[in-house]
Parts: structure tokens; C-alpha cells; sequence
């Protein structure tokens, strides 16, 4: 009798397993880095808003005394004091409804306001597992 060429079944059970165990390890780190990539859009529609915000407030000047009543708001404040068109901000992940401004008040020779994003009108790709809203304020920082 020749020797036979092949692998037995405990070998392919062994491979099976080892697969298996890498593939539940790999699919929550996975799935961490796609909700990072799609926060990421709603980071750079909010640095839209606030691109725009820093130019109203360069138009205006820390004397203009109605920034709260203009900029506090959903989306339907960004089209006229703002010149963004709401579709701007539609994307894949968020739409335009995500997006609010909040917080805003000027001290001094600087104005203050939050954009706060949130998972409430999911694009067509589908909203972030988490978390369920971020916020970016007028530094740029996002949290």
C-alpha cells in the first residue's frame, strides 16, 4: 500500500478553529474602525459649519449682538446667514437633520458655540453603531 497524500480530519478541524477564533477576535476591532470612518464625515460637515460660522463672525464683529438668535439651530439656520446650502451637508452616513448648533454666546472678543451631531437622520449608508452623537466646538475640538 503507498502513503497516502492528504490532510485528516483532525488537521482540518485544528484550521477551522484557529480560523474561527481569529475571525472573533478581528470582527469588534473591525468594527470599531468603520463607525471611526463614518464619524469622520460628520467631523468634516461640522468643520464646514464651522468654517462658515468663523466667517459670519469676521463679517459681523463681536459688536453684532444677534449671534445667538441667528446661529441657534437646526439646519434651517445654515442657509442664509450661513451660505450653506442644507443638501451641503447631506452625505453617506449623515444628512443634513444631524447637525445643530447650541451654545452660542460671545465673551469678549470671542464667540463660543457647539455643533453637535447626532444619529438621528442616518444617511443612506447607515448611521455610527456609537456612540450616538459627537460634538465639535469652535476650537475644532471633537468629542
Amino acid at each position: 500500500m503507498r502513503g497516502r497524500k492528504g490532510f485528516t480530519l483532525i488537521e482540518l478541524m485544528v484550521v477551522i478553529l484557529i480560523v474561527g477564533i481569529l475571525a472573533a477576535v478581528a470582527i469588534p476591532l473591525m468594527r470599531g474602525r468603520i463607525d471611526s470612518a463614518k464619524w469622520s464625515e460628520a467631523n468634516a460637515s461640522a468643520g464646514t459649519i464651522r468654517s462658515a460660522i468663523r466667517a459670519y463672525w469676521a463679517e459681523k464683529g463681536p459688536s453684532y449682538a444677534n449671534y445667538a438668535v441667528d446661529l441657534t439651530g437646526g439646519v434651517a439656520v445654515f442657509g442664509s446667514p450661513l451660505g450653506i446650502d442644507p443638501t451641503d451637508l447631506d452625505g453617506r452616513y449623515f444628512l443634513n437633520g444631524c447637525y445643530t448648533i447650541g451654545g452660542v454666546t460671545v465673551v469678549g472678543n470671542k464667540l463660543n458655540y457647539t455643533i453637535t451631531v447626532d444619529t438621528s437622520a442616518a444617511g443612506p449608508g447607515g448611521a455610527p453603531s456609537s456612540p450616538a452623537s459627537m460634538t465639535m466646538d469652535q476650537d475644532g475640538n471633537w468629542q
